[in-house]
């Protein structure tokens, strides 16, 4: 299981290390960013196979940003840690903010998947030289606007801010509050606080913050953070009062801090009008394009409906309200399902009423997270088949406990053969995995009889059975 911990203060010297040489390009993929938005993403985060995962959380659900690896760090494992976590917590798989450059590995990597990519949340990316230099007919009007501010303030200088400037900088968010539009909406007063708060961390090594100054009055402050060739741009804030103070501001800070990197992001425009148009206007190079990929598993796609499975002896099918009595009975049978892996009772989190463990077969199908099928003799219950535990990748674990009444007639087998045929020849799984206790020979004969050995560890034998 993955460690993870609520992102703090604390940790941006972690985080660093992995965002420093990250070159995904997006603001996401910065300390800046989850220091600013933690409390709101409930961002949490957790380091395995020599990479930084990031979860995030939004409507009750986990979404996940692509690994950023350290210098010996594996992708693949650390992908193949996040799909474990989500079987293991039961929680649909979801990754977000996905950088162009890694969306191929993912499209590769699962057979059926659902992508978005929201032009609202697309990063603003531009040349540093563009900015350095404002050259060109495109950039005439950002030039004028710098000589307007120039020719009012000539002495206007752009300086390095450091923890000696807490008090410029704490007058400056005075000034500013002072000539904030009245209309502005609650979202913009927020990100203004957060924007303050960011402030306060000037000293951090993480992020360069460049003010610009009219004799000792700070009129204009950036903050930034470098991210492999990137400098992403985390505040950027000026009087309105001052004329021209924003181009002037933007040209100052690419010139002073842009060395060493290709590209400038101002990061998205949130989708605010005036915010859209003045990025648009500093010409960007291109755009920050974010995916979004919710991986599905084989019964999302193509399942509607339990069907009917029959064999020489047997039929299976999904349960009805009439096998409830002799569904319970089986799962009640502590002594049989000792060897069942898993503790129905405890599953439930809630006090056993007489519907309870259908429900839970019923919902779970709903959710397209298993499939439960009764396995029948003349009608009867005897047994259930359960393949679940679907990896998205087109593997699916399958597990089957028969009556003790029927124990020892090699229904178990019959049942477990046909399923497993089922998921891999209907179904079109790839891959049909199962595992039991080492103590039971009884299942381990079974198993080896329908498919092939793969591993073991101090508790289960391993098995799968591939198309």
């Amino acid at each position: 299981m993955l460690e993870f911990k609520a992102v703090t203060k604390q940790d941006g010297g972690k985080l660093r290390e992995y965002y420093r040489t990250c070159d995904y390009g997006l603001c996401e993929y910065s300390v800046g960013t989850k220091l600013m938005w933690r409390k709101t993403l409930r961002t949490a985060w957790a380091e395995t196979a020599g990479c930084l995962v990031v979860r995030n959380e939004q409507g009750g659900r986990w979404l996940f940003e692509y690994p950023v690896p350290g210098p010996e760090g594996d992708e693949d494992a650390a992908l193949d840690a996040i799909e474990r976590e989500c079987l293991e917590q039961g929680m649909p798989l979801r990754f977000s903010v996905v950088p162009a450059c890694k969306a191929a590995r993912l499209l590769e990597r699962y057979p059926y998947v659902r992508t978005s990519s929201f032009r609202t949340w697309q990063d603003y990316l531009y040349y540093r030289q563009d900015l350095q230099l404002f050259a060109g007919r495109r950039y005439s009007g950002q030039r004028n606007h710098i000589k307007k501010f120039r020719a009012l303030c000539p002495e206007a200088e752009l300086r390095q801010l450091t923890a000696a400037d807490r008090p410029a900088i704490e007058r400056f968010w005075q000034d500013y509050e002072a000539e904030f539009p009245k209309g502005e909406n609650e979202k913009a007063r927020d990100e203004l606080e957060l924007a303050k708060k960011m402030l306060r961390m000037v000293d951090k090594h993480w992020f360069v913050c460049g003010g610009l100054f009219d004799g000792e009055k700070l009129i204009a402050l950036s903050l930034a953070e470098m991210c492999g060739e990137t400098l992403i741009i985390h505040i950027e804030k000026a009087l309105y009062s001052y004329t021209g103070v924003y181009p002037t501001l933007v040209q100052a800070f690419a010139d002073r801090f842009g060395d060493g990197c290709q590209w400038i992001n101002r990061e998205d425009d949130a989708a605010e009008r005036g915010l859209r148009t003045s990025k648009l206007q500093y010409g960007p190079a291109k755009m920050g394009i974010k995916y979004c990929f919710a991986p599905e598993n084989e019964l999302m796609r193509n399942l509607d409906a339990i069907p009917v499975l029959q064999t020489e002896r047997l039929t299976l099918s999904a349960l009805t309200e009439a096998d409830i009595p002799a569904y319970n009975a089986l799962v009640l049978d502590g002594e049989r399902n000792r060897w069942w892996g898993y503790d129905d009772v405890a599953g439930l989190g809630a006090p056993v009423e007489e519907r309870s463990f259908f429900e839970v077969a019923r919902q779970d199908f709903e959710n397209r997270q298993a499939v439960n099928f009764a396995v029948r003799l003349d009608g009867k219950l005897i047994g259930e088949a359960v393949l679940y535990r679907f990896d998205c990748r087109g593997g699916a674990e399958l597990g089957c406990r028969i009556d003790r009444a029927y124990a020892g007639h090699g229904y178990g087998t019959e049942a477990f053969g046909a399923v497993a045929e089922w998921g891999l020849y209907r179904l079109e799984l790839c891959r049909v995995v199962a595992k039991c206790f080492k103590e039971n020979t009884a299942s381990y004969k079974m198993l080896s009889s329908c498919m092939r050995k793969s591993g073991e560890d101090e508790t289960f034998f391993y098995f799968e059975k591939l198309v």
